[in-house]
């Protein structure tokens, strides 16, 4: 009886150990809301990606801005879809972990003489069955780890996303300005050597005017090349076809800058929330403590408990008996008492309590250096605004009376037009950096820090003014 009971509760705990991946993406839904607009969601039938793919084909139909890209890349993309079902893989194989192993039935048939004898023996690990809980446990430990890494996946994927579209419009905007800029050196060189040739102009100009045109010509090129890189690399991260890839169509410029930055405070209040990297530091080093209890045990012995129901069969006599009894396996721990495993477990557990406190020390760092990153981008891009941009409109306007009243020549008013021109290139790049910092620092408040975007504040601006 009491093995029965035993038997039922094995069956009880077995069958809870198991995953709800539809669960899992609405919980991902929830937590990352702001990055998922709560569109997360595994095609697993035809019928789904037959709705998936009608969606993606509606969003294609107009210019993306950075929210339909996201939503288009959840839709559409291999990548984003392949990560899902990798979650999906990783947590089942946790589910499965806190299982029993199924029972092994053995059938003999021997012959003796006029005996034959038919045996049939059931054997499960007992141990396995003693343990049972406690396996249990660490399995929904693990299941709660694969769902925060599908959360902190997400984030990372979507984040990637924002940065890959606020590149690919900010490289076609600039591309616009990059060509003005070779055409008034065209012009200018152009007009320097037909002077030349009448020997109205020095060849010192003209070789002025000359080196202008060549090094807008490079830019022009490398503008070409940044904008179209720039745009298939949002074609890949969006997971676009060829076809899809061809309608795929973009604002012509960067989103405006946002009334005021967000604020410090604001920062540290939405800071002071459980971040999703110290919850999976944590709850991957509890699974591992847990773990290396059970480690302990299993690691030294292992015991086998079979039942046997043998019938043997005396044709001689024409008698049948049947004979009962139990069989226990031990291992005996002769050649390996398991230190090495021990020693292992020991170990992991070691490394995740370190990353665990590495994590919590990291957080308030990397949340500093993302939102100076931030601070520092909006103000550049505010500079050049406010300050910069207006600056170069009232020169470029000065120098146009100072030409019509013939006090500076064409060649100075095509320069002045490429500077402001320039300066409008250098604008933009800052404003780049602030929405890629703005992406950087939304996903550092969830725990998925992004430092590829918090040294480069200021490369953009400085490539751009290379060419002043």
């Amino acid at each position: 009886m009491g093995l029965i009971v035993l038997s039922l509760s094995v069956l009880g705990l077995t069958a809870c150990a198991s995953v709800d991946f539809e669960q899992s993406l609405s919980q991902s839904n929830q937590t990352a809301a702001s990055f998922t607009q709560g569109k997360l969601a595994l095609a697993t039938t035809t019928v789904q990606r037959t709705e998936m793919d009608k969606a993606a084909t509606d969003l294609l139909q107009k210019p993306l801005d950075q929210n339909s890209a996201v939503y288009l890349a959840l839709l559409n993309s291999p990548n984003v879809q392949a990560m899902l079902a990798q979650n999906w893989a990783d947590a089942a194989s946790a589910a499965q972990s806190g299982r029993i192993t199924n029972p092994l039935f053995t059938f003999e048939r021997v012959t003796l003489g006029s005996e034959l004898e038919l045996g049939r023996l059931l054997s499960f690990g007992l141990l396995d069955l003693l343990t049972l809980p406690q396996r249990y446990d660490i399995a929904q430990r693990r299941i709660g780890q694969a769902q925060l890494q599908l959360s902190l996946d997400t984030i990372e994927q979507v984040t990637q996303i924002r940065q890959v579209w606020v590149k690919a419009v900010a490289a076609q905007q600039s591309l616009v300005y990059a060509k003005q800029v070779f055409d008034t050196a065209e012009a200018s060189a152009e007009l320097a050597r037909r002077l030349l040739a009448v020997g109205n102009y020095s060849r010192l100009a003209h070789a002025k005017q000359q080196i202008f045109y060549a090094e807008s010509a490079t830019q022009w090129a490398a503008a070409q090349h940044s904008a179209l890189a720039s745009r298939e690399e949002l074609v890949r991260v969006l997971g676009l076809n060829d076809a899809q890839a061809a309608q795929l169509q973009l604002p012509n410029k960067l989103p405006d800058l946002p009334k005021s930055p967000r604020s410090a405070e604001e920062i540290s209040q939405l800071a002071s929330k459980e971040r999703l990297d110290i919850k999976l530091a944590k709850a991957t080093f509890d699974a591992s403590a847990k773990a290396q209890g059970l480690n302990g045990l299993t690691s030294l012995i292992d015991i086998e408990l079979g039942v046997r129901h043998d019938t043997v069969f005396d044709n001689a006599e024409r008698t049948k008996k049947n004979r009962k009894g139990y069989e226990i396996a031990l291992r005996l721990p002769l050649f390996d008492w398991g230190g090495g495993q021990r020693d292992a477990m020991n170990a992991q557990t070691l490394v995740a309590a370190n990353r665990l406190e590495a994590t919590v020390r990291a957080a308030g760092s990397n949340l500093r250096s993302s939102y100076s990153a931030y601070r520092t981008a909006y103000d550049m891009s505010r500079h050049y605004r406010d300050e910069v941009l207006p600056l170069r409109k009232v020169i470029a306007e000065e120098n146009t009376l100072r030409y019509n009243g013939m006090l500076i020549s064409v060649f100075e008013l095509l320069a002045d037009s490429r500077e402001q021109i320039s300066s409008v290139i250098s604008a933009i790049a800052a404003e780049q950096q602030f929405w890629l910092s703005d992406a950087a620092l939304q996903a550092e408040l969830m725990g998925k820090p992004s430092a590829s975007m918090i040294s480069s504040v200021t490369a953009g601006s400085a490539s751009a003014d290379a060419g002043h």
